[in-house]
């Protein structure tokens, strides 16, 4: 259970910046947000706040910001319509009521003869046994009713296709760029509750599976050299040590103001052949060594994901090294087990990787919409909307075909 709400709270987080990241530049640029979603399907939980619907739907699998102008209006109002209009003070249009109309008694009944709800925002019809031709003004945050749910309706320069492209690739953009963030604050965190390595070859915690404890070494000890070669970082230490699984070394150690030689033999991990003596670097706490240690490893663990998925695509990895939700979670149990800092920057590793994937220049991916937008920039027109909608239609589809194949080596691999 203790794994369940773990991955539930990860996953959760991630997508929770990712998507107000998209919200939040949306509503800078002035864009109509719908709808600011955690997960996909049924919903479980929602509450309007000014013009924004929050929801938290059933299958925890992703979430979405719904911009107006990115998809289809639902709620369309044509000429021969019979309408209701609820008018304020000023004979000004603030809700239009398409059906059940008679729960709003005191509605005008129009049979619309015109309607532009994107620019002018006006209504124009006739009332029943009336041959005079009446127009009103709409307000630009007045409502659709239809089924009695309220929708606010768009106008043009509350719509994502008005906005600048600069405006549009920053929303767009913005998600990604709060899993970066994200990853960055914990990685802050965890160095102020944690500590941050220092750079020298000095050993903090030492470990019980590890040679080095009965080599006779000692937390403080600071390493000098190794065989005779000088070793001025924790970096050039663990390269030495890594390099020499079970081969005897001669360490030269300063404890307390004395030098000593030790002899110390490393041990290789069964899985790698990498030698290991079952050692931490030694660690000092400060507001400014937590900060650089935030933005150093968040560009070391960007750059490492990175080069991973280069050797993906030259073929070094193959798709059955990849892991879906299913391999995730369990990677999480693993996690979760060794305690709440390892969690902690499991999680950051995850935001980054999220971050990274969603750049992608992939149809149905963020980095994919950007490229259009590029396209856009270069031609001075935007792609056709309906063949852009195909595109990103297609790279769904194919997304979700590789999430299925990746999703089922994960079942084999962890459960069968």
């Amino acid at each position: 259970m203790n794994t369940v709400i773990a991955f539930v709270i990860i996953f959760g987080a991630l997508v929770f910046f990712h998507e107000l990241g998209h919200l939040v530049f949306a509503k800078r640029a002035g864009m109509l947000c719908r709808e600011f979603a955690i997960g996909f399907g049924p919903k479980v939980f929602s509450f309007r706040w000014n013009e924004t619907l929050y929801t938290i739907r059933l299958l925890p699998l992703g979430g979405f910001v719904r911009v107006a102008g990115e998809d289809p209006e639902l709620v369309e109002v044509k000429p021969g319509y019979n309408v209701g209009l609820v008018l304020d003070s000023n004979d000004k249009v603030t809700k239009l009521i398409v059906n059940n109309k008679s729960k709003y008694p005191n509605a005008k009944i129009i049979e619309v003869e015109h309607i532009d709800l994107v620019h002018q925002l006006f209504i124009s019809g006739y009332e029943q046994d009336d041959e005079v031709l009446q127009t009103f003004k709409i307000d630009e945050r007045a409502m659709l009713v239809s089924d009695d749910q309220e929708t606010q309706i768009a106008p043009y320069n509350r719509q994502f296709a008005s906005k600048t492209v600069s405006q549009r690739a920053m929303q767009i953009f913005a998600g990604p760029m709060m899993n970066f963030v994200l990853a960055l604050v914990l990685f802050v965190i965890l160095g102020t509750l944690v500590g941050t390595p220092i750079k020298e070859p000095v050993l903090g915690e030492l470990t019980s599976d590890g040679s080095a404890i009965s080599s006779g070494l000692k937390q403080g000890d600071k390493v000098l050299s190794i065989d005779n070669q000088e070793v001025a970082t924790w970096d050039e230490m663990v390269q030495i040590i890594q390099q020499n699984g079970d081969q005897e070394l001669t360490f030269l150690v300063e404890r307390n103001g004395k030098q000593m030689n030790l002899d110390v033999t490393p041990k290789i991990r069964d899985n790698d052949g990498i030698g290991y003596i079952g050692v931490y670097p030694a660690v000092e706490k400060s507001i400014l060594g937590s900060v650089t240690f935030g933005f150093e490893q968040t560009y070391f663990w960007t750059k490492q994901i990175l080069v991973g998925l280069g050797q993906l695509v030259v073929g070094q990895f193959s798709i059955d090294d990849l892991s879906g939700p299913v391999g995730i979670y369990s990677l999480t149990d693993e996690v979760a087990q060794t305690g709440i800092y390892n969690l902690m920057r499991w999680a950051s590793l995850l935001s980054i990787n999220l971050g990274i994937v969603n750049l992608l220049p992939l149809p149905a991916l963020d980095g994919g919409r950007l490229i259009f937008i590029g396209i856009e920039a270069v031609r001075g027109k935007p792609v056709d909307p309906q063949k852009e909608g195909i595109v990103h239609f297609i790279g769904f589809a194919l997304l979700m075909l590789l999430m299925l194949v990746v999703t089922w080596n994960d079942i084999q691999r962890y459960f069968l």
